[in-house]
C-alpha cells in the first residue's frame, strides 16, 4: 500500500499542473478558478473530518491556519495559476521543485541556520538549472511575458517555503489534531483569500467557467489534486516519514514535462531538460542528509532485530 499510495501521490501531483494548465487556457480566471478549487475542497474535507469528530469548528479561528493558508495555498497558487498563463505545465513543475532551495535560502538568511557544503553545493546547482530555464527568454523580447510568468511561479515558491516552515511549528502546537484536518483548515483561508483576490482584479464572468475543459479541470484538482492527492500525502507522511513522502517533487516535474509533451502539445528543448535535470540534481543534494537518514532507518531497524533475536 506504501509503494502503491507512493506512486499514485507521484501521478497526482504530476497530473496537477498540467490540469491547471487546461483550465487556465479554457479562460477560466485565474484567481477565480483557484479561490474555489482550494476553498470547496477545504470545506469538504473539514466537514468531513468534523464528522468523523477529528477536528473542531474552533480549528477555523486560530490564526495559525490563517497565516499557514497565506503562505501554502494564498501566495503559492495565486502566483503558479497567474504564471501558467504563460509559461508550460512541465516548466511551471519543474520550478516548483525549486521549494526546498528556496527553504535553505531562507534558513540561511533569516534563521542564521548554517548548512552544510553539500547543501551550499545543491542551492548552487538549482539556481544554474533556473537560469538555463530562463535564459532563453532573456534574449527573445517575444517572450517578456514567459519570463515574467516564471519569476511570479519562484516568488510562489517563497511564499510556499514560508509556509512550509511555519507549518512545522504549527503542526506542533496542534499535536492532537489530524493534519488533515490542519490542511484543510489552510485551505479554506487560502481558498477565501484567492476568491478575494479574484473579486478585486477580475471580471467575474461565470461563462469562462462552463466549458467542458474549465469544469473537468476544477473537478480534477478539487477532488483528485487536493482532496485525494493531499490525503495520500499526509497518509503516507504517516506510515513513513516526510521526507520520503516530499520525495515526489524528484519524480513528478519529470511526469509534468512528459504528459505535457505528450498531451498537450507543449514544446520542450534540449535546454529545458538539462536545466530540469540540473534542477532535480541540486535539490536532491539539498535534501541529502534527510535522504540517506531514510536509508539508513531500514537498515538500524534490521540491526536492532538481529540483536534481538541473538
Amino acid at each position: 500500500m506504501v509503494i502503491l499510495n507512493y506512486l499514485l501521490v507521484c501521478l497526482i501531483f504530476g497530473t496537477t499542473f498540467l490540469a491547471i494548465k487546461i483550465g487556465v487556457d479554457a479562460s477560466a480566471p485565474p484567481f477565480l478558478s483557484s479561490g474555489i478549487r482550494f476553498f470547496v475542497a477545504g470545506l469538504l474535507l473539514f466537514v468531513w473530518m468534523m464528522w468523523r469528530k477529528k477536528a473542531s469548528f474552533s480549528l477555523l479561528l486560530r490564526k495559525e491556519m490563517l497565516l499557514t493558508g497565506i503562505g501554502l495555498t494564498f501566495g503559492t497558487f495565486a502566483a503558479l495559476y497567474w504564471g501558467e498563463q504563460y509559461v508550460t505545465s512541465g516548466i511551471a513543475a519543474v520550478f516548483s521543485a525549486t521549494a526546498p532551495i528556496m527553504i535553505l535560502l531562507l534558513q540561511v538568511i533569516i534563521m542564521r541556520q548554517s548548512p552544510s557544503r553539500r547543501s551550499l553545493i545543491g542551492c548552487i546547482i538549482g539556481l544554474i538549472g533556473v537560469t538555463l530555464i530562463i535564459l532563453p527568454t532573456i534574449t527573445l523580447s517575444a517572450n517578456i511575458w514567459l519570463l515574467v510568468g516564471s519569476f511570479i511561479i519562484l516568488i510562489g515558491q517563497l511564499f510556499y517555503s514560508f509556509g512550509a516552515i511555519y507549518s512545522k511549528s504549527v503542526t506542533k502546537r496542534f499535536p492532537e489534531t489530524s493534519p488533515i484536518a490542519l490542511n484543510a483548515a489552510q485551505m479554506m483561508y487560502g481558498g477565501a483569500l484567492l476568491l478575494l483576490l479574484s473579486a478585486c482584479t477580475e471580471q467575474w464572468q461565470f461563462q469562462s467557467l462552463q466549458s467542458a475543459e474549465a469544469i473537468g479541470s476544477m473537478l480534477y484538482l478539487i477532488v483528485i489534486g487536493s482532496m485525494i492527492g493531499h490525503s495520500l500525502f499526509y497518509w503516507l507522511v504517516a506510515k513513513t516519514s516526510p521526507i520520503f513522502a516530499s520525495t515526489w517533487l524528484y519524480i513528478s516535474p519529470l511526469i509534468a514535462l512528459t504528459i505535457g509533451v505528450l498531451f498537450y502539445g507543449e514544446s520542450i528543448t534540449w535546454l529545458t531538460v538539462v536545466g530540469a535535470i540540473t534542477i532535480i540534481v541540486g535539490t536532491v543534494l539539498v535534501n541529502f542528509d534527510n535522504l540517506m537518514q531514510l536509508f539508513k532507518k531500514p537498515q538500524r531497524e534490521i540491526g536492532k532485530l538481529q540483536n534481538m533475536s541473538s
